[in-house]
C-alpha cells in the first residue's frame, strides 16, 4: 500500500511538472527537485490587487419623528428629527489589472455597486484612489481606472480552451486577509441557470473562493487569466469546493465595450427560446437525447424574420459552436459585434439548414440606458396577448424591490400600451417622475409606481 502510495504521489508531481514550465520544478538546498508556483506567482500577484470601497449611508430613523404634531405630544426636542449623521461602510475585495500602461483593472461589478469611494492596494503596498470608468451589471464586470507608474498587467489566456480537469490558482483578497493563494481544478464549465447574473457562462472550481475573492484571479499553471472569480455555492455558510469564475473571454468583450464606449451594447437577433424537454423532444417527434434550443416567436421585421428562421425551429449551433441551452445560445448571441454575420445551424421537419442572420441592437441596453429604475430585467413578448412579459429579474434589483415578479405582464408604461422593449423605452423617455406600470398577474391587472 505504501509502495502505491508513493508511485501516485510521484505520477501527481510529474504531472505537475509537465504542466507549468513557468512555475515549476524548483530545487531545495540539498539540490533536489521541489514543484513550487512560486516563480509563476512572483510574475502575477503584483497584478492582482485588492479592492476597498466607502458607501455613505444613512441610518434609519423612526418616520413619526419627522411629524411636527407628533413631537410636540411627546415633548421631542427638533434636533432628534433631523437626520442622522452619515455613517461610512466599507467593503474589501479584489481585482485584477488587465493593461499596465492605462492602469485599467477589472473586477465585479457587485463589489464597487453603491461605492462613494473606491480604493486600490497594489502588492507592493501602494493606495490608489479608483475612477468607475462603467459597469456591465448583468455580467457583473466593472472596469476601473487608476493613475499609477510601474504596473504589472496579467497576461490573458483563451478560456474556450479551458478543459475539465486543468489546473488552476485563484488568487484574492478573502476576509480582507490581503492576497491569498488557493488552488484546485476546473470541475466544469458552462454552467448556467443558477440565477446569479443575467448572462452565465461559468467556470466551476474547486479552487477556494471566499468573501473577498470576489473580483479577483483564476489563472492557469503558466500564469494567465482564465476567469474573473464571482461567486460560491455555500449552503452552510463557508467554502464546499464549488466556486464560480467568469470566463476571460466573456469579461474581455463586456470590458472592452466598457472602455470604449463606457457603456454595453448586447446583440441579438430577435427571437423568444426556450430549452429542450423530453416531452418537447416527444411532440417535435425529435431523436431522443437530441439537444438544441427551441424557437418559440420570431419577432416581424427583425433580423431573425429576415433570415427565415421559424416557431419550432431547433438551433442546434453558433458558427459552429453547440447552444445546447437558452444560456449558452443568448451568450453567442449577446456577445458578438453588432452588425456581424452569424451561421446558424437549425434543425426543422427533419432538414439541416444553415442561416445567416446579422446581429442587432438589443432593445433591453436602450432601455436600461434610458431608465435606471428598470435595469437587470429580461423582457420578451407576451406570448399569449398584449404586453411585454418579464422573463425574470436580478433580486436586488429596483423593480424587485418595488413588486414586480418573474412573469408579469407589463401592459402599459406611463399610460402608453406596450408591445415591445422600444415602447418601453420612448414611454420611459417621456418623464423622469416615478415609473406608473400597468401590470396583469394571474389573471388580474392592476397599477404598480415604481419610485
Amino acid at each position: 500500500m505504501a509502495r502505491k502510495f508513493r508511485y501516485m504521489l510521484i505520477l501527481v508531481l510529474g504531472t505537475l511538472s509537465s504542466l507549468s514550465m513557468a512555475g515549476l520544478p524548483m530545487a531545495d538546498g540539498s539540490g533536489r527537485e521541489l514543484p513550487s508556483l512560486a516563480p509563476m506567482l512572483e510574475q502575477v500577484n503584483p497584478a492582482v490587487v485588492n479592492i476597498s470601497t466607502y458607501t455613505s449611508k444613512e441610518q434609519q430613523q423612526n418616520p413619526l419623528l419627522q411629524d411636527p404634531f407628533f413631537r410636540r405630544f411627546f415633548n421631542i426636542p427638533d434636533e432628534q428629527a433631523r437626520p442622522r449623521p452619515r455613517r461610512r461602510q466599507t467593503s474589501a475585495g479584489s481585482g485584477v489589472i488587465v493593461d499596465a500602461a492605462k492602469g485599467s483593472i477589472v473586477t465585479n461589478f457587485h463589489v464597487i455597486k453603491g461605492a462613494d469611494e473606491i480604493q486600490v492596494s497594489l502588492v507592493d503596498g501602494r493606495t490608489f484612489e479608483a475612477q468607475l470608468v462603467g459597469g456591465d451589471p448583468e455580467v457583473d464586470i466593472a472596469v476601473l481606472q487608476i493613475q499609477a507608474d510601474a504596473l504589472t498587467a496579467v497576461s490573458l489566456a483563451d478560456s474556450d480552451n479551458l478543459r475539465v480537469g486543468d489546473f488552476v490558482v485563484a488568487i484574492g483578497n478573502p476576509f480582507g486577509l490581503g492576497q491569498t493563494i488557493t488552488t484546485g481544478v476546473v470541475s466544469a464549465l458552462g454552467r448556467s441557470g443558477l440565477g446569479i447574473e443575467g448572462y452565465e457562462d461559468f467556470i466551476q472550481t474547486d479552487a477556494s473562493i471566499n468573501p473577498g475573492n470576489s473580483g479577483g484571479a483564476l489563472v492557469n499553471l503558466r500564469g494567465e487569466l482564465v476567469g474573473i472569480n464571482t461567486a460560491i455555492i455555500a449552503p452552510g455558510g463557508g467554502n464546499v469546493g464549488i466556486g464560480f469564475a467568469i470566463p476571460v473571454n466573456m469579461a474581455q468583450a463586456s470590458a472592452a465595450q466598457i472602455l470604449e464606449h463606457g457603456e454595453v451594447k448586447r446583440g441579438q437577433i430577435g427571437v423568444a427560446i426556450q430549452d429542450m424537454t423530453p416531452a418537447l423532444q416527444k411532440a417535435f417527434k425529435l431523436p431522443n437525447g437530441q439537444k438544441g434550443v427551441l424557437v418559440t416567436d420570431v419577432k416581424k421585421d427583425s433580423e431573425a424574420d429576415k433570415a427565415g428562421l421559424e416557431a419550432g425551429d431547433l438551433i442546434m449551433a453558433v458558427n459552429g459552436q453547440a447552444t445546447p441551452s437558452t444560456g449558452q445560445l443568448r451568450n453567442s448571441i449577446a456577445f458578438s459585434d453588432i452588425g456581424e454575420t452569424l451561421i446558424l445551424k437549425v434543425l426543422r421537419d427533419g432538414r439541416i439548414l444553415m442561416l445567416e442572420v446579422d446581429v442587432g441592437e438589443s432593445a433591453d441596453w436602450a432601455l436600461k440606458a434610458g431608465h435606471p429604475l428598470l435595469q437587470n430585467l429580461t423582457l420578451q413578448p407576451n406570448p399569449q396577448g398584449p404586453g411585454v412579459q418579464i422573463k425574470a429579474l436580478a433580486p436586488d434589483s429596483m423593480a424587485a424591490a418595488n413588486g414586480l415578479r418573474a412573469n408579469d405582464i407589463l401592459l402599459s408604461v406611463n399610460r402608453v400600451k406596450v408591445a415591445s422593449e422600444q415602447d418601453i423605452a420612448q414611454a420611459l423617455q417621456k418623464s423622469d417622475d416615478p415609473v406608473l406600470l400597468q401590470v396583469e398577474r394571474g389573471g388580474g391587472v392592476f397599477f404598480l409606481v415604481i419610485h
